[in-house]
């Protein structure tokens, strides 16, 4: 899916929740399913993976080839790894999503 192709997904899921044909929580998926295909064809032939565990980095989706591959994504994401204070990485694991 290109970028216009998935723009113009979020758009109709948009313009059905306005006109009352969807709820919210059917344009939050469809909006969300559009989003994934999209990340993971323009990101190439990686997974979807989400992060579980500590704040800041719960909940954070990344595309990536691999679970390392994800883990730093995902602190990289968050700005974990730019952190001036040098604190301890947060504690959590990469799952299929």
């Amino acid at each position: 899916m290109d970028r216009i192709s998935a723009i113009r997904n979020v758009e109709d899921a948009l313009r059905e929740f306005q006109d009352g044909d969807a709820d919210l929580a059917a344009t939050e998926r469809r909006v969300a399913a559009v989003l994934r295909t999209y990340a993971t064809e323009f990101d190439g032939e990686g997974d979807v993976f989400r992060a579980v565990g500590d704040d800041p980095v719960d909940g954070t989706v990344v595309v990536a080839p691999s679970e390392p591959a994800a883990r730093e994504r995902v602190l990289a994401a968050s700005g974990v790894d730019d952190a001036p204070d040098g604190g301890e990485e947060p504690a959590f694991d990469v799952e299929r999503f």
